[in-house]
């Protein structure tokens, strides 16, 4: 590893928080001291940034943290950020603290304004995945998702308790506006009978048709898991009530997750994948790299260009999507 004139490095957290933040923080500071650079932490994202609330950060600083969800670095929205005068005001609190480079830790709104950021002001920069919807492009998963879907998961097992003790018919909304991944995964992981999803317009015939199926087969009762954004034109609980109107056999009930997916301690899978992910992020800057994001692909580590991560919108596994009609037979 060619180690660059990079002396003093930054790190925050930026767009929704995401079990296993920490942990990247905690690798990022820590392989930066590994190395004998100085690192420093920027809170409240990029209008922190803006504002300068930027510390230095020991190796110390970042002790027990690990286990921990959310960030300590915290994170915001920064509408100032959006504008080129914000942006200049940004660049001018980094020359202060004499850093030279920026590690992002976020999603696909993170990158763009990193992109740009790097952009005006030839500011190295690397980004590191961190999303409990997992839809960033180019990497398999992102820090947080393994968590959230557990979450998400171990609702829906408790849930099915009270559905089978009754007979009803459980719709449970997870998060994921614009990417089913959380729902995919949970959903199948749960045994759900249906998953919708944004990235398939199914239509909702097809739920009742899955739904008289289910009833037929000798079911009493279902969980049908759908994300934030499903394609059927309606809400969750609009969705419930339009079910129990065309199917009289069902009563139905409507859970909520929420924001209790964003929360709770990482799990394994997460922390590690953090540690890795920060670790290689040093070491990309060190090695001269710029404007790319670390991910995780085919079970490695990779390092590829931005542009992929913010361009393309990453497709949903077609294999997971096949098997939901086998398994709910």
């Amino acid at each position: 590893m060619a180690i660059t004139k990079i002396q003093n490095i930054a790190v925050m957290t930026s767009g929704g928080d995401a079990p296993g933040m920490n942990a990247a923080i905690r690798a990022v500071v820590r392989a930066a001291t590994y190395y004998k650079k100085d690192v420093f932490g920027i809170f409240r994202g990029y209008q922190g940034l803006i504002e300068g609330d930027i510390e230095r950060f020991t190796a110390r600083r970042v002790s027990n943290i690990i286990n921990r969800g959310g960030t300590i670095l915290k994170t915001a929205r920064s509408a100032e950020f959006r504008t080129p005068e914000g942006r200049k005001k940004a660049y001018e609190n980094l020359k202060k603290f004499d850093i030279d480079a920026l590690v992002v830790i976020g999603g696909d709104g993170s990158f763009r304004g990193m992109k740009i950021f790097a952009e005006e002001f030839d500011l190295p920069v690397i980004g590191i995945p961190a999303t409990i919807d997992n839809d960033i492009n180019g990497t398999d998963f992102s820090i947080g998702f393994d968590t959230a879907s557990n979450t998400a998961m171990e609702a829906i097992d408790k849930i099915r308790d009270t559905a089978s003790s009754h007979n009803r018919l459980f719709f449970i909304e997870v998060m994921g506006r614009n990417a089913g991944f959380l729902a995919l995964y949970s959903g199948i992981a749960g045994g759900a009978e249906d998953i919708l999803i944004p990235e398939e317009d199914r239509g909702i015939n097809e739920l009742l048709n899955s739904l008289m199926r289910s009833k037929r087969s000798g079911k009493t009762s279902s969980i049908v898991v759908v994300a934030e954004g499903d394609k059927t034109g309606k809400n969750v609980f609009e969705l419930a009530k339009y079910v129990e109107k065309h199917l009289k056999e069902y009563e139905a009930r409507v859970v909520v997750i929420g924001h209790i997916q964003r929360g709770g301690c990482p799990t394994t899978l997460d922390r590690v994948l953090a540690s890795r992910f920060g670790v290689r992020a040093i070491e990309a800057l060190l090695d001269g790299q710029t404007r790319k994001v670390v991910g995780f692909k085919n079970n490695r580590i990779v390092l590829y260009d931005l542009d992929i991560a913010i361009k393309k919108q990453k497709p949903v596994n077609q294999e997971l999507i096949d098997i939901i009609e086998i398994l709910t037979t």
